[in-house]
């Protein structure tokens, strides 16, 4: 397996490619603080709120079904919140949701350097594979916003495709595509059950990010050939 000098390389794109949760908190405490008005404490509305939101997207199939509509998923999230909290509000629910998904998509932004490594890669002559879940709406929304489909020679799509990771049909495809080998590729993802696992098991070279340096988890599904904080660190120095 080459480790070194890959023959393509694939990437995911939300908290790989672009930061998704910096300011996450954030926006849901402006967003609560704007409209809880008379309804409740803003402060216990947000933790309402933070509690829904980790039980929502701990399941596969809500992450699965809210990852093809954020939009969805956010209202679906704030009013259960409100139902926690006795709230029969459904169009400020709905309010906070549509305020919260509207600063979420303004402020996403590459991570520091991530831009840069995807260049360094197109100028080794390296072809890339952007491959992400999630609706073709949104994903492609982000995708024009930082114009990234100009460093990839194969761009994947879930909502798109019809299937998303962690099914095998996506990263086969990708290497088809590319016509690459997985010996001498390499994925590099966030999730290790979604971009990691899978390519593990085809033989290619996995790359976690592991952006809170935490560590793999006792529970990981999968230990991954190399863990980064960030895929700038992909890049020996001097490009």
């Amino acid at each position: 397996m080459s480790t070194a000098n890959p023959t393509a390389v694939f990437f995911d794109m939300d908290g790989t490619i672009l930061d998704w949760q910096t300011g996450m908190e954030e926006a849901w405490i402006a967003v609560c603080e704007k409209h809880a008005e008379h309804a409740c404490d803003p402060t216990q509305m947000y933790e309402a709120i933070r509690v829904r939101r980790d039980w929502f997207w701990s399941d596969a199939m809500r992450a699965q079904r809210g990852g093809m509509n954020l939009e969805l998923a956010a209202r679906e999230t704030v009013l259960w919140a409100f139902a926690d909290l006795g709230i029969a509000d459904p169009e400020r629910a709905h309010r906070i949701a549509d305020e919260y998904r509207a600063r979420r998509d303004e402020e996403m932004a590459p991570y520091p350097g991530a831009i840069e490594t995807l260049q360094a890669f197109r100028d080794r002559g390296i072809p890339l594979a952007l491959i992400t879940n999630g609706a073709a709406k949104s994903q492609r929304r982000s995708i024009e916003k930082y114009a990234l489909e100009r460093y990839f020679a194969c761009v994947i799509v879930e909502g798109e495709f019809g299937v998303g990771k962690p099914d095998e049909r996506v990263f086969q495809h990708a290497l088809a595509a590319l016509s690459t080998d997985p010996s001498t590729t390499w994925m590099v993802g966030d999730n290790l059950t979604a971009d990691i696992a899978v390519p593990h098991a085809l033989g290619m070279h996995t790359v976690w990010v592991d952006e809170s340096g935490s560590g793999l988890p006792a529970t990981a599904p999968v230990q991954p050939h190399r863990i980064v904080r960030a895929i700038a660190e992909l890049v020996p120095s001097g490009g």
